[in-house]
């Protein structure tokens, strides 16, 4: 099943940790990367007094289901390095979000698909759309429709082999 996922880190070199968390993607077991979009410099969400992110979508092929891809990006992220004792919204080495899995809806404790809030964020949605605009976000639209109601104006494409 396809599922895609976004990506951000705004600490200790964020392109090198979002270089990190795809490779070990790649590697995961039961995880096929498909397509990897442009990295993006991105103001941060909520909580303004941090440094900027960078942020990609990742479109990857999994037999896993949800709660086992889950547990899976959250160990990559904790092999990675990432606390998460600290603010909400705050400054984070590496964010792995699990935004789609197919067309399914689901809910739990732990887990909300589609991502709840992903429809409201330019800084998902515009690497989305980089690799497929007509991607159905069930329950809220199709990707490209939900982009252009956002403010994209401080979203930039980076040359990540120039940035750090």
């Amino acid at each position: 099943m396809k599922a895609w996922l976004g990506l951000g880190s705004n600490m200790q070199q964020p392109v090198t940790q979002l270089r990190r968390a795809i490779r070990r993607l790649g590697s995961g077991e039961g995880i096929e990367i498909l397509r990897v979009s442009s990295l993006y410099r991105t103001p941060p969400w909520g909580d303004q007094r941090q440094d900027d992110f960078i942020n990609a979508v990742v479109q990857i092929e999994t037999g896993l289901d949800a709660t086992a891809l889950l547990l899976a990006l959250q160990s990559i992220e904790s092999v990675m390095g990432r606390q998460r004792s600290g603010r909400r919204w705050g400054p984070r080495l590496i964010d792995i979000d699990l935004l789609l899995l197919g067309d399914q809806q689901y809910q739990s404790e732990q887990l909300e698909l589609p991502h709840p809030r992903m429809h409201e964020r330019a800084f998902v949605l515009v690497p989305l759309c980089e690799l497929d605009a007509a991607v159905k976000i069930p329950g809220r639209g199709v990707a490209g429709e939900l982009l252009q109601q956002l403010d994209c104006s401080d979203i930039f494409r980076v040359n990540d082999q120039g940035f750090s």
